[in-house]
């Protein structure tokens, strides 16, 4: 980066009065400021492609395109982009897909004053970020074998309250098929019955509601 010039940031989050208070915050140091907002991934994708910002600081979970399908596409147009995820979630399957979608950093949204300027000036400079607490949090789950696609379809029919016949119908696969994944899923999540799997998985990220 010059050091003559300021970091020039795109701010991508739904909600308008976080967004308002990150736009204040970036805007009071010396070397940032925030040439562009936008309420979703979509548009934050066009306002990459038209301002192509320094730095994008990007929610993990906006209606419509998300914070990762936004940074697959920025990625995938702009190799050269750095994107920086502010999340309230700090699950270590949340953190993964962030990761593995090409994010250069994660913060977790209750952390932000500590760590969120630190880690603007990591990204934009090349580095990554990685709070303690991220790092930490993957860590623990280094240990647990991943859910496949289709566990983790069924794990998201057994937290609607659907029982395996139901399920069966739902994904057009044998009930014997979902008993199979089902004691998959509990071996995995190390946990004793469907109703711990649902708490662990959401916890995790692994799945939403």
């Amino acid at each position: 980066m010059n050091s003559n010039r300021k970091i020039r940031i795109l701010i991508a989050d739904d909600h308008f009065v976080v967004r308002m208070g990150l736009v204040a915050l970036v805007n009071t140091e010396d070397d940032m400021e925030v040439v562009a907002e936008a309420e979703d991934g979509a548009r934050a994708i066009e306002l990459y492609a038209e301002i192509r910002p320094d730095l994008v600081l990007i929610d993990s979970r906006m209606p419509g395109k998300d914070g990762v399908e936004a940074t697959l596409e920025i990625r995938a147009r702009f190799p050269e982009a750095r994107i920086l995820m502010l999340t309230a979630y700090d699950g270590d399957a949340d953190i993964r897909r962030a990761l593995e979608a090409g994010v250069n950093g994660y913060v977790i949204k209750r952390s932000t004053g500590d760590n969120l300027i630190p880690a603007l000036r990591a990204v934009a400079s090349g580095g990554r970020w990685l709070s303690k607490a991220v790092a930490g949090q993957l860590a623990s789950r280094k240990s647990y074998e991943q859910l496949t696609p289709r566990e983790a379809q069924v794990l998201a029919e057994i937290a609607k309250g659907l029982a395996n016949k139901q399920i069966a119908e739902a994904l057009q696969i044998t009930e014997y098929t979902v008993k199979d994944h089902v004691k998959n899923i509990l071996a995995k999540l190390r946990v004793a019955d469907r109703t711990e799997a649902v708490t662990v998985a959401l916890k995790r990220g692994i799945i939403r509601l």
